[in-house]
């Protein structure tokens, strides 16, 4: 394994930037959340991916600790935690097309639209 110049190999370095990772990541849902332009749908999908995050991490302790490989490496661990990416990236497309239909739409259509709601 690569040792860096100050002591830190470069597996416990990348996960203390996964780690740390949450801190801007939680000032973007924060401004995200405040901004009232972004479509609901999208805005679910930015969070969903925490659930994402959240099923990886189990996931790769059970590869390591059952299987002694790491997450990428057993097959249906890794595609049950990629499937929680992939459900965020329909999620966050499905948003982008809510805001692009709300952007193009008449001041008549976003009347209808809040009569429904």
């Amino acid at each position: 394994m690569l040792d860096l110049a100050w002591g830190v190999n470069a597996e416990t370095l990348a996960q203390n930037l996964f780690a740390w990772s949450i801190i801007p990541y939680a000032g973007f849902l924060y401004f995200m959340t405040k901004n009232p332009d972004v479509p609901p749908r999208m805005l679910f999908g930015w969070y969903f991916l925490l659930v994402f995050v959240v099923a990886s991490i189990p996931a790769g302790i059970a590869a390591k600790l059952v299987y002694h490989e790491s997450l990428s490496n057993v097959d249906y661990l890794h595609g049950g935690a990629e499937s929680f990416l992939t459900v965020t990236n329909l999620l966050l497309v499905l948003g982008a097309k809510q805001g692009l239909d709300r952007y193009h739409a008449t001041p008549k259509d976003l009347a209808n639209e809040e009569d429904e709601a």
